[in-house]
């Protein structure tokens, strides 16, 4: 398959795609801040300067988009390698796996516990759910 548009519009619709203040991360983001927690985003000192990062508490979240994570889950409707240039986003989603996996491990020599909240949790779940859960990692002391 042939890619539809030309590498100039590629370009400029790849370069409208967020690294930071993604819609998954801002739900998650009112969640824990309507549960009374209150954090630091993208912390640079730590590794892989998590979404979200409660220093005090010593956990950090990860909100994963299911396309440029790689979603392992089966059953997730996002995580699709496209069908032209496979090798490629095949390559890249395995770099993205094994960065996202080496920067929880060095949270966790830190001492921190890590969260990765999916994209498609937060469509499929309640947010009571996401919520429940949120609070349970953060140790329900909000």
């Amino acid at each position: 398959m042939v890619d539809t548009l030309t590498p100039e519009e590629r370009s400029a619709h790849m370069r409208k795609i967020r690294g930071k203040d993604t819609k998954p991360e801002m739900v998650v983001r009112r969640m824990v801040h309507g549960l009374g927690y209150r954090y630091r985003l993208h912390k640079k000192g730590l590794p892989g300067s998590p979404d979200l990062a409660f220093s005090s508490r010593r956990k950090a979240i990860f909100v994963h988009g299911c396309f440029w994570h790689a979603h392992p889950d089966p059953g997730c409707p996002i995580a699709k390698t496209p069908k032209s240039r496979v090798d490629f986003w095949e390559a890249k989603f395995a770099r993205n796996r094994e960065r996202d996996q080496r920067k929880k491990a060095e949270l966790e020599e830190l001492g921190y516990d890590v969260l990765v909240v999916w994209e498609c949790e937060l469509r499929r779940n309640p947010p009571e759910a996401i919520k429940e859960r949120l609070d349970g990692f953060l140790g329900g002391m909000a």
